[in-house]
């Protein structure tokens, strides 16, 4: 199953890996690349061995995927993103290439255990949740699509914290994924590249009389690629992710060391290599705010200048760069592409502003993935203009001549104009990078239907009045050879015995289960899939954090970053209303569950760490309590990261999408929680829309305010004390969460929470809460029925088809990169 078929355009099978040849680069790399032997040897040195072996598969590929961009002169997509999350690499790739299943031979012969030494492989943490893993989707269905792709991001020294949980508070803990070698990663110094900071800029006029400028005097931070493979399934093509380290111009000063001054003679190599040393800096001070602009700055730098290097490689000027090239813009962190590239254009090149603009504005593409305000990332103008004085004349310039576009479109509409400006003013005035990215791209994309409209008619509405073409919907996607052929090998090999394997590269062909709705040997077989999954995730959460599942009990679960508006609370505070029923009545619920709550909340969140606090002291009390534990349990699950989702998603009955609608602008957890046959409980917020149309009302659990009630909610008035004094389980769930009763050391720690729910319940949780508790109810009754929910759970896998990031990269190629498949041939 796990081999995908052949094209002609695969090598004979003479040249395929076979046990013996595995078994020998196996032990080759062994002795050669690792200087050990069978005595010697450790598990980590079987890994990388491994590693290597399969890279060894990957090189030529690889190579010769650069070989047919180069010699078809393809048009080339860009994907800047500050952030990936792309999980372990082993399985993947064995998978890709079609292998899987002779290296688990191979390595049984040699008395290894495959899956065992995978789970030693590092799970790079260089994002921070939802943007991070969408990337790295997205990068796979690139390659398996056969586009001319690179992903470019931050080789971040240190990722997303690890989370420990002590006493119940999250502590923040370094993530050294570098600490050992990665065997996927291939330094490229001979492309190392200059980037500045700083500096003063020199206005002249050259020969022609033309005004031209120079920047002087900038602190110049060397930018250095590591490549990582990322492999198409079942085909040749092997793309590329690009991430850049910084590195100092000099690596240590000599005359300071020789004067004495120790720390001094490294100074200059620390503060340089600051810039990619850790994944998001704290930015409420000034020095972290400095840190974050530098850190998006570098990227964009480095990635511009890179592919201007690639493009004048085939072409004599960069006259057709926005012909050739097209740089996708993963939110607003890479916004200040828009004036790097016309730095380059005017400076480095010679272009006149007309011709530089048409080629910038006709490269760029911007997708929003928040509806957030505070996310939309505002910089203070003076602290642009210190670290980047050239950026801030070209921003100066394109926002006067667009806002003249605007004045001759709506003369005398003075307030169009401010709302449009590039520039907030006030106290501090501030340079808005959503704004500079919808000016400079020709396409403005949201990744949900009601994220999109939501976009266009909340977000930045005059935008959308002003260029409506430019704006259009990509629905977000997940990658189905990691999130299920990968992640749940019984449940893919359930599907392909039953439909064939097309669903591997085109999930579409799940439809076919459809019919299978009501198959009672499909029921069967899937619950004995559902409970494998849960039975792997009870031996992991024991193993690693002492946690003791029961894989017979109905498992709900919610991972995600921890933030008010997803309402872990909300989640919380049902639990606790649980509590209390089955404390009066044991049979409160017809079926026994427990709530698995995972995610990290951003270290200077206060909020979310106490929720997180919360939900370690309810299930304290919960799971301490001999009356109710048979009953309902609750796990916090620490550390949350990709390969403990790729055990979550499969072991999931219920996936919690509870987000307030209107703040969630897609979502992909929800989509994989689906694809692995979990119900769905949400509300009618990001990709929940499309879902609920996609697999029926009746297959999945919708509660609570919808975005026009919520709206219509606040015109109104809310009052959430109201719902307090009416409604005697809500009142009963905050008066004991105000009480000292889930942490009798610390009264009133959680007197907060509640002053916050009953005074403005901003997230609307109290206007939720009886929605959601009913919704519940639902739940428990429908899983009593096994008939009925083995029913709707392959209803929900035949329906999430459409939500395959295959689908969304074939819509960005399409309809907004222009690119087409570039098919690799090895000879």
């Amino acid at each position: 199953m796990n081999r995908p078929r052949r094209p002609f355009l695969w090598r004979e099978a003479e040249s395929e890996p076979t046990r013996d040849s595995i078994k020998q680069t196996f032990i080759r790399h062994i002795q050669s690349s690792l200087a050990k032997d069978e005595f010697s040897a450790t598990n980590l040195d079987r890994y990388q061995a491994m590693c290597f072996s399969v890279r060894d598969c990957l090189v030529e590929r690889w190579v010769n995927t650069q070989q047919t961009y180069y010699q078809s002169n393809a048009r080339r997509v860009y994907y800047l993103s500050l952030e990936y999350l792309m999980g372990r690499a082993l399985s993947n790739a064995m998978i890709s290439l079609g292998y899987y299943d002779e290296y688990q031979q191979a390595l049984e012969e040699l008395g290894l255990d495959l899956e065992e030494l995978a789970e030693l492989g590092v799970d790079a943490g260089l994002g921070n949740g939802g943007l991070g893993r969408l990337a790295a989707c997205f990068l796979d269905s690139m390659a398996t699509l056969e586009l001319p792709a690179y992903g470019y991001g931050l080789r971040y020294d240190f990722g997303i914290f690890r989370q420990a949980v002590r006493d119940g508070y999250q502590v923040e803990e370094p993530d050294a994924w570098l600490r050992l070698p990665y065997p996927w990663e291939f330094p490229r110094e001979e492309y190392l590249i200059p980037i500045r900071f700083g500096g003063w800029v020199d206005e002249h006029r050259d020969e022609q009389g033309r005004l031209r400028h120079k920047w002087r005097d900038a602190h110049v931070v060397m930018a250095m690629p590591y490549d990582t493979p990322v492999p198409g399934y079942g085909n040749n093509t092997v793309n590329t992710l690009r991430l850049w380290r910084a590195r100092a111009t000099e690596d240590f000063d000599l005359d300071d060391f020789n004067a004495g001054d120790y720390i001094g003679a490294l100074e200059h190599r620390v503060l340089s290599e600051n810039i990619t040393r850790v994944l998001y800096p704290n930015d409420s001070f000034y020095l972290g705010k400095e840190l974050r602009l530098k850190q998006e700055y570098f990227l964009v730098s480095a990635t511009l200048q890179d592919a201007i290097r690639r493009h004048l490689v085939n072409h004599a000027s960069l006259d057709d760069l926005h012909e050739k090239a097209v740089f996708q813009l993963n939110d607003t962190h890479p916004a200040l592409a828009v004036a790097e590239l016309m730095r380059l254009l005017l400076d480095e090149h010679g272009y006149g502003w007309d011709q530089a603009w048409q080629i910038t504005s006709g490269s760029m593409a911007y997708t929003n993935h928040t509806l957030l305000p505070e996310a939309l990332e505002k910089w203070p103008a003076d602290l642009l203009g210190r670290l980047l004085p050239r950026h801030m004349q070209i921003i100066n310039e394109a926002n006067a001549r667009f806002l003249d576009e605007v004045r001759r479109r709506f003369p005398g509409d003075e307030a169009l104009v401010r709302r449009l400006s590039i520039y907030e003013e006030g106290d501090t005035k501030r340079v808005r990078m959503a704004h500079l990215a919808i000016v400079g791209s020709f396409s403005v994309n949201g990744v949900a239907a009601l994220h999109t409209e939501l976009l266009k008619s909340n977000v930045v509405p005059d935008f959308h009045r002003l260029w409506p073409h430019k704006f259009n919907n990509k629905t977000n996607g997940v990658t189905q050879r990691r999130w299920l052929l990968a992640c749940n090998r019984p449940l893919a090999r359930l599907i392909s015995d039953r439909i064939g394997e097309g669903w591997i590269t085109n999930l579409d062909e799940l439809e076919k289960l459809g019919p299978l709705c009501d198959d009672a040997g499909v029921h069967e077989e899937l619950s004995k899939v559902k409970m494998q999954a849960k039975h792997r995730l009870a031996r992991m959460l024991r193993r690693k954090h002492g946690i003791a599942v029961d894989p017979s009990t109905l498992f709900d679960v919610q991972i995600k970053r921890i933030h008010e508006y997803k309402r872990q609370l909300l989640n919380a505070l049902h639990v606790i209303h649980l509590y209390c029923q089955i404390r009066k009545n044991p049979r409160a619920l017809a079926t026994p569950h427990t709530f698995l709550i995972g995610g990290k909340a951003a270290p200077g969140y206060k909020r979310a760490k106490l929720i997180i606090k919360l939900i370690g002291d309810v299930a304290a009390r919960v799971n301490g309590d001999r009356d109710v534990s048979p009953h309902l349990r609750v796990h916090f699950v620490p550390d949350y990261n990709v390969s403990i989702a790729e055990l979550l998603f499969p072991a999931a009955d219920v996936s919690e999408q509870i987000s307030t609608a209107g703040f969630e602008a897609s979502g992909t957890g929800n989509m994989k929680f689906a694809l692995n046959g979990a119900l769905t409980i949400g509300t009618l917020d990001g990709a929940n829309v499309e879902i609920a149309d996609r697999v029926g009302a009746e297959n999945i659990f919708i509660f609570g305010h919808n975005v026009e009630q919520v709206a219509q909610l606040r015109e109104q008035g809310y009052r959430p004390r109201q719902l307090y004094e009416a409604d005697a389980g809500i009142r009963e769930v905050l008066d004991l969460l105000a009480s000292s009763f889930f942490n009798p050391n610390a009264p009133g720690l959680y007197q907060p929470i509640v002053d916050s729910l009953l005074a403005d319940d901003y997230f609307l949780l109290l206007a939720d809460f009886d929605s959601y508790r009913q919704a519940h109810q639902r739940i428990d009754q429908a899983y009593r029925d096994r008939p009925r929910w083995c029913r709707m759970a392959v209803k929900n896998i035949a329906g999430v088809g459409f939500f395959s990031s295959d689908r969304t990269i074939r819509e960005y190629a399409r309809d907004i990169w222009k690119v087409s498949s570039h098919p690799i041939f090895v000879e």
